[in-house]
């Protein structure tokens, strides 16, 4: 006989070695799915959780004391300043009658039906 395996026995050997890398594969993949599954789960929650945007927004300046504008509360300006804090809309009326400008790209004082400031 001789020492060299037969050609039935590679091919199942071969085999054998596929499978065992395909199910490998299978529950590296599938560990993938279940990771995205949970980050998916846990994003939806965090969406859920948080609070929603304030109405009113102030932007104030860099010292912190001044109140540069006036924003409603989903201004794509405000959120790009990060200056901005939450205001009761009495607050934001209050500053609006004292000078304090209204932004020009969401319109506060427009929204609150207020005359433009000069």
């Amino acid at each position: 006989m001789s020492d060299q395996p037969s050609r039935l026995d590679l091919l199942r050997f071969a085999r054998r070695v596929v499978v065992q890398q395909a199910t490998a594969a299978v529950r590296q993949l599938d560990g993938w799915i279940a990771d995205e599954e949970r980050r998916e789960a846990e994003r939806r929650r965090g969406e859920e959780m948080r609070p929603p945007p304030p109405e009113w927004l102030l932007q104030h300046g860099l010292n912190r004391r001044n109140v540069d504008a006036v924003h409603v509360g989903d201004c794509w300006a405000a959120a790009k300043s990060g200056r901005c804090r939450p205001a009761s809309r009495e607050q934001v009326v209050e500053a609006l009658r004292h000078g304090v400008p209204a932004c020009v790209h969401c319109r506060p004082d427009t929204a609150l039906g207020l005359l433009d400031n000069p």
